[in-house]
């Protein structure tokens, strides 16, 4: 392993990620705003530091291998929400360190937990910071689900591959992630800037407009408002939103495909798809016929507009809120909450175990209850028309031994620091699965900044654990690893 290599490679993109503070630093000095010094000295300091890794390992440039990925994914996951935390630590009086790299973990994982308060009286570029931070995550996630995770083995889109055409098909660590790469960030800026234009023609500012363009695209949830969405009130809005969360929860891959084959047919022939658009219907109906027999809402077309809200920003790990939905029945909270641990596809920029492996899962437990009853069928598990590799479906079922025992693991830590139960178990769902808001103590009407600073940073770990599919990051911790 070539591991000063790695530090050169990460010093060039901490110098690349100073570039991209000058887009809240323009903001800053556009409205003379109080942070404005702040983001100078942390472009300053961030490519100071840049430049003295890569300049200091220079010597050692060369072509990585795929144990050196697991370590690069990881380091940049790290250490870019290190220099990413410093503006607002410098712009935000009395915020903690440990605040600091949450609030940027958070933005940059794309999960849209916040500690932070009085988000309309901020100055405007820290909002801008936080919220590009998403759109910035979510073009990482993108590459990072599509084509780096799967060289590495543990990604979900070497699930579905059987399903992909073309240039995603078969991507090594060659220039052609960077030809991929690009296709890729092509479809996500057009469908940015249709996203943008939306909230503009929906009747948002325009600084709000790109500010929930950039937390929309990559499911994240940051705000500029406190009240969230609930701070228009506004069905056009809300539509707008439901539209774009919808098309981010799809695999960008997939629009790739389709792009290049000039067809839509590739988007709904694929199971995981078709599945992802009927489990959320299904949520919505449900759900709202429920919450509107209980008698939450005076009419059904009201708890209708305000269930398809919630359940679209939930399922996609978006994490919207316009109403307090925790005051909603606890089925309807809790359900809505569970649906974000897996509802959206491999490939998009949403957080969770994926859909694909959901549906793999539900016909493992199938073909084994035919098993049980013919001892000797042969009985392959089949998706897309086509027999998955065995191999595959041992990699899902360790990725969920994994994923239950870091549930698990993690709720019971919380709770051994003193949290309340609903509060523990729903911080780690939504930590893990970034999907931001839980419930409890860390619901919708409330955030993480009651937390102490043990918990604060048990709920980064899981936010970055879930982010890079628990075992690309876990498999640093085995001695055999670090192993020659």
């Amino acid at each position: 392993m070539n591991r000063l290599a790695v530090v050169a490679l990460v010093g060039r993109m901490v110098v690349l990620f100073a570039l991209l503070m000058l887009v809240p630093l323009a903001f800053a000095v556009g409205r003379h705003d109080a942070a404005e010094r702040a983001f100078v000295t942390s472009i300053v300091v961030t490519a100071a530091a840049g430049l003295l890794m890569s300049l200091a390992t220079r010597r050692f440039r060369r072509e990585l291998q795929p144990r050196d990925g697991f370590v690069l994914v990881a380091l940049v996951w790290v250490v870019l929400p290190a220099f990413a935390a410093l503006p607002l630590w410098l712009a935000i009086p009395g915020i903690s360190v440990t605040d600091a790299y949450f609030e940027a973990m958070s933005g940059f994982t794309a999960t849209g937990a916040t500690v932070l308060t009085g988000l309309d009286h901020l100055p405007l570029s820290v909002n801008v910071w936080r919220c590009f931070l998403q759109l910035v995550g979510g073009l990482g996630i993108i590459v990072l689900a599509v084509a780096i995770l799967p060289l590495l083995g543990v990604g979900g889109t070497q699930l579905f591959k059987a399903e992909m055409a073309g240039p995603m098909k078969d991507a090594k660590m060659t220039p052609r992630i960077a030809e991929t790469a690009r296709g890729l960030w092509v479809v996500y800026f057009w469908f940015c800037l249709a996203c943008f234009f939306a909230y503009r023609w929906a009747g948002m500012s325009w600084e709000d407009a790109f500010m929930h363009m950039c937390t929309t695209m990559g499911l994240a949830g940051f705000s500029s408002h406190d009240a969230s969405f609930g701070y228009w009130n506004s069905p056009l809005i809300e539509g707008v939103a439901i539209v774009f969360m919808m098309l981010a929860g799809i695999s960008f891959a997939m629009y790739f495909v389709a792009w290049r084959q000039r067809s839509l047919r590739v988007l709904w022939s694929s199971v995981e798809v078709r599945a992802f658009v009927a489990v959320i219907v299904g949520a919505v109906l449900l759900i709202s016929v429920y919450i509107r027999l209980d008698g939450h809402y005076d009419t059904y077309a009201e708890a209708l507009r305000h269930t398809a809200f919630h359940v679209v920003s939930l399922a996609t790990t978006t994490g919207y809120a316009s109403q307090d939905y925790a005051q909603w029945p606890m089925f309807a909270a809790l359900l809505m909450v569970l649906l974000g641990c897996f509802a959206t596809c491999a490939g998009s920029t949403g957080g969770g175990i994926k859909m694909v492996r959901m549906l793999l899962l539900l016909k493992q437990s199938q073909r084994e209850l035919v098993r049980i009853v013919h001892p000797n069928v042969v009985n392959p598990v089949v998706m897309g028309g086509k027999a998955v590799d065995p191999r595959v479906m041992q990699n899902v079922i360790a990725f969920m031994m994994m994923y239950g025992a870091t549930l698990v693991g993690l709720t019971m830590v919380l709770l051994f620091s003193g949290m309340e139960p609903i509060t523990a178990f729903t911080a780690v769902i939504a930590s893990v699965n970034n999907i931001g808001p839980g419930l409890g103590e860390v619901g919708p009407a409330v955030n993480y900044g009651k937390l102490t600073d043990f918990q604060t940073w048990v709920c980064t770990f899981g936010m970055l654990l879930g982010r890079l599919e628990l075992l690309s990051l876990l498999v640093l911790f085995t001695p055999q690893f670090w192993r020659r």
